[in-house]
């Protein structure tokens, strides 16, 4: 081929190569791993492919090519802070990988890697530019790549555990602490001598010379938690290139943000911002920053306070923070997405699906983070009030404009210089580390895959035809994870089937209970789950004892299994009722589906209101009282989306898949389409009229942009609507009106309450007033300032605050101490003239007092209020209050 040189012709290059190595292209999995809540985001190729590796899953394939996208902005692999400051640091990239699953290994993989980054054919690198590296022990690795490659032995670079334990290497690979690894082989480019930096293993290695552009791991471990080593299934390859990287090298550029896809999002975010691109770090940032965002939201994340979703408004924080330093006045970033569909919806083509979407998600956060802007400037403004020149604030108090309202330290740096004001950034360097400590152990894979159970051979699923089996096999028993012969009465454990009625836990539907009965003993099946391409039923022995390779008779329970499918199938048709009221943008977010009820998680930005979640329940209804056929068929994936199927983005399909099919026909874009149609493994009714009646029981937000219904079915729908109508009946009972009629006497009621409230407010304040006549003649003098302390007996926080106004308008020069004593709570406020301020300040006060009362409080110099339960000593701190005045004003 010629020589590419757009990054999108090397991603292709890359994938028609190892097609032509009967490699099978695979698509780019979800930045959300799938079923994997160990990790934050997708942060390599082989994410996907983890099970495949274990020998827990088997796929259609045993040579995989793949541009995974990738982040790496939080938990254990954060790159975020580095981001436009250096070359190579980014939030978002893409992986190019290729994989082997126990079909070639370190001679192929190495012969391949070879080839393309030096064949005339693909990228004809010059081989005297490239290095390699291996694991210190690995004589084969050597020995492919001096005698049959040909790479001088000076050229080949042995790397030990360098790490400070066994296995511990930047060449020997592994996923967490216990799973799969190996050996790996690294290729390193040489930039040339102009470049500072050594070569790898050298202490100057961090340096930029010699870069490493391909990481060749050869699987053949899995380690164990004391850090034994067995060996793999079957000895595999996963690698991985970053295609930023390669295509520096290619485009004869040093740094990844000066390749084809960077320069063309930077210049349109200069463009947008009105100035001209001389490769300002800020615009570094915009231009990483918005693949991150863009892709990240095209894969269902939504910018919140935690998780996924903090590190989403990190990201588009810290982005609009650096347009901010270039000028934007206003609202920018979300411009931004329009370039980079051009430049990459191509090859993702979701980019362009959900452009608005996406554009709409971010100006809503640009307009929210306008607000916390201002909240954080006001907070440090306050935090600055009480300091003078020369004085310190507090690492605690950056780090929470940091944490809290995005301010990162040089902003405040560059606010507190002009007051002459420092930071204690030692103490911001404290917290930013326990924050890291914390997100790392958030993030880590953490999963013990040695404990986990694995089954060479796969349970046969026959639930979808029956609820029993009388001639089934116990494949293997397990107890504590460790297989065992027999488990006898009263003993937990694992018990794993030839074939199985039984449905396992998955697409939201929990897993299904029932008995296994052999000749010897009664299993309860309590829970079941899939491990690998295994269905492992979890429980305990009720009756005798069960044994290894016994046969057995395998029962579902029926009224369980019925409810759950009545539940399971209302989630298909709520899910298109969604879709037609509140838009097509609605997508699922998550669900579970248990025989009790159903929860239905979805994208939407506003709460649905009484009217909205009345028309969705007569659409799911009236599809329910059609009565129609559910049809289920099984297909290809391409067949079933142009069917129009709807996919949850994220899970794994396979190429056939089981598309669910319920409803009437509707009319959508002019073409006659089912009223539910979706990819599912589930378990489901026959006719939409087996759900019975459909009724939502809550409707809430439970993260930015996602909303939560749950809702019952069938005999629990009804027993539902019977307690409301009880509710309803005693309500009118009470109340002395016929049903029809409550509501407009409660109404009636709240109205007449709020005007007794409204009353009782101006008696409290008319006693306060009563009791300010009489308060000037317990004013004292302390240090020569006058000061005030009063109790006020039945009198809340607001009239406190009423009467306090009163009362400094006669005693100007003043302090003035005011305690509300009312239904056992003490509400507290202080005020401070002025010109007294500067020998002690309101919210010192008020802080004092409060912390010994057991509250808390504070404010401004001149006023400050607080509260505190009334301990039974309140009289007498509040007596000492006069002593440590004067101690403060003297």
């Amino acid at each position: 081929m010629s020589q590419p040189f757009r990054s999108a012709d090397i991603r292709q290059a890359f994938i028609d190569y190892f097609i032509s190595k009967q490699h099978t292209a695979v698509p780019s999995s979800s930045l959300i791993p799938h079923n994997d809540p160990t990790l934050l985001f997708t942060n390599a190729g082989m994410n996907q492919f983890k099970e495949t590796f274990l020998g827990m899953e088997t796929r259609d394939y045993t040579r995989a090519v793949t541009s995974q996208k990738c982040v790496r902005a939080g938990g254990k692999h954060n790159d975020l802070d580095n981001v436009g400051y250096t070359a190579r640091h980014h939030t978002f990239f893409e992986m190019l990988g290729n994989f082997s699953f126990g079909d070639y290994f370190k001679q192929a993989g190495i012969a391949y890697i070879w080839e393309f980054l030096t064949s005339k054919d693909w990228l004809a690198i010059d081989k005297d530019r490239l290095y390699v590296t291996i694991y210190e022990t690995d004589d084969e690795a050597f020995d492919i790549w001096h005698t049959e490659i040909g790479i001088p032995a000076e050229r080949i670079i042995r790397i030990g555990d360098n790490k400070g334990a066994p296995y511990a290497s930047d060449n020997f690979w592994t996923m967490g602490d216990t799973g799969p690894c190996g050996p790996c082989t690294e290729v390193f480019y040489d930039h040339g001598p102009e470049i500072e930096g050594g070569l790898p293993g050298t202490p100057e290695e961090d340096g930029d010379r010699f870069i490493e552009i391909w990481n060749c791991v050869f699987m053949q471990f899995n380690r164990q938690k004391d850090g034994t080593m067995l060996p793999l299934p079957a000895p595999s390859v996963d690698t991985g290139m970053g295609l930023e990287r390669i295509s520096a090298i290619m485009q004869g550029v040093h740094s990844n943000y000066e390749i084809d896809l960077f320069v063309h999002l930077m210049d349109a975010a200069a463009d947008i911002l009105g100035i001209a691109n001389e490769q300002q770090a800020s615009l570094n940032v915009i231009a990483d920053h918005i693949r991150a965002v863009a892709f990240l939201i095209a894969d269902g994340v939504l910018p919140s306070n935690e998780g996924r979703g903090y590190v989403l408004r990190r990201i588009i924080r810290r982005a609009v923070r650096h347009g901010n330093k270039l000028g934007a006045e206003s609202d920018f970033f979300y411009k931004m997405v329009a370039p980079l569909v051009a430049e990459m919806g191509d090859a993702y083509p979701e980019l362009k699906d959900k452009q608005s979407q996406i554009e709409n998600a971010i100006q809503k956060e640009e307009a929210q983070f306008a607000k916390t802007l201002a909240q954080g400037l006001r907070l440090l403004a306050s935090e600055l009030e009480d300091l003078q020149d020369g004085d310190t604030l507090s690492g605690a108090a950056a780090f929470k404009l940091y944490d809290t309202y995005g301010f990162p330290l040089d902003l405040t740096a560059d606010i507190t210089r002009e007051r002459g004001i420092l930071i204690n950034e030692d103490e911001f360097d404290e917290h930013m580390q326990a924050q890291r400590d914390r997100a790392r152990d958030a993030g880590k894979f953490d999963v013990d895959y040695s404990s986990v159970i694995q089954v060479d051979t796969p349970t046969e699923f026959i639930g979808y035809e029956q609820l029993t089996e009388d001639n089934v096999t116990l494949l293997a028993v397990y107890q504590n994870g460790e297989a065992t012969e027999a488990l006898n009465e009263g003993m937990e454990g694992v018990v794993v089937l030839d074939r199985t009625p039984f449905y396992a836990e998955g697409g939201g539907q929990v897993g299904e209970l029932g008995e296994i009965r052999t000749a010897t003993g009664v299993f309860e099946v309590q829970d079941t789950k899939k491990s690998g391409q295994a269905i492992i039923h979890h429980g305990i022995v009720t009756m005798g004892e069960i044994s290894a390779k016994q046969s057995a008779e395998a029962q579902v329970l029926s009224d369980i299994r019925s409810a759950s499918a009545k539940n399971h199938s209302a989630t298909h048709l709520l899910h298109a009722a969604l879709r037609q009221v509140l838009g097509h943008d609605v997508t699922q977010k998550g669900s579970l589906v248990s025989s009790d009820v159903l929860r239905f998680d979805f994208s939407y930005d506003k709460p649905v209101t009484d009217t909205e979640i009345m028309q969705i329940e007569r659409l799911v209804n009236e599809q329910i009282q059609a009565n129609v056929q559910a049809c289920i068929e099984h297909m290809p994936i391409d067949d079933a989306m142009n069917k129009g199927a709807v996919a949850l983005f994220g899970e794994k399909y396979g190429d056939d898949v089981r598309v669910l099919t319920m409803g009437t026909e509707q009319v959508v874009d002019g073409q006659r389409q089912p009223f539910s149609i979706e990819l599912c493994g589930g378990l489901h009714v026959e006719r939409t009229g087996d759900i019975g009646i459909f009724k939502i029981t809550s409707e809430a937000g439970i993260a930015a942009g996602i909303r939560r219904i749950e809702a019952v079915t069938g005999m629990n729908a009804v027993k539902y609507l019977q307690q409301g109508d009880q509710q309803l009946s005693e309500l009118a009972a009470q109340l002395k009106v016929k049903r029809p009629n409550i509501a407009a006497r409660v109404q009636t009621m709240a109205d007449k309450q709020r005007e007794l409230e409204k009353q009782l407010e101006r008696l409290q304040q008319k006693m306060a007033s009563a009791q300010a006549a009489n308060l000037l003649d317990d004013v004292q003098n302390i240090a020569d300032v006058p000061v005030l302390i009063s109790t006020l007996s039945g009198i809340d926080g607001k009239s406190i605050r009423t009467l306090m106004d009163d009362i400094k308008s006669k005693l100007p020069d003043s302090v003035i101490v005011l305690i509300g004593d009312k239904d056992g709570q003490l509400a507290l406020a202080a005020s401070v003239a002025k010109s007294v301020t500067g020998r002690i300040k309101a919210g010192d006060i008020i802080r004092h007092l409060a912390g010994e009362l057991g509250g808390k409080g504070g404010g401004k110099p001149d006023y400050a209020q607080g509260g505190a339960p009334k301990p039974d000593n309140s009289a007498a701190i509040i007596g000492s209050l006069p002593a440590w005045l004067e101690s403060q004003l003297g």
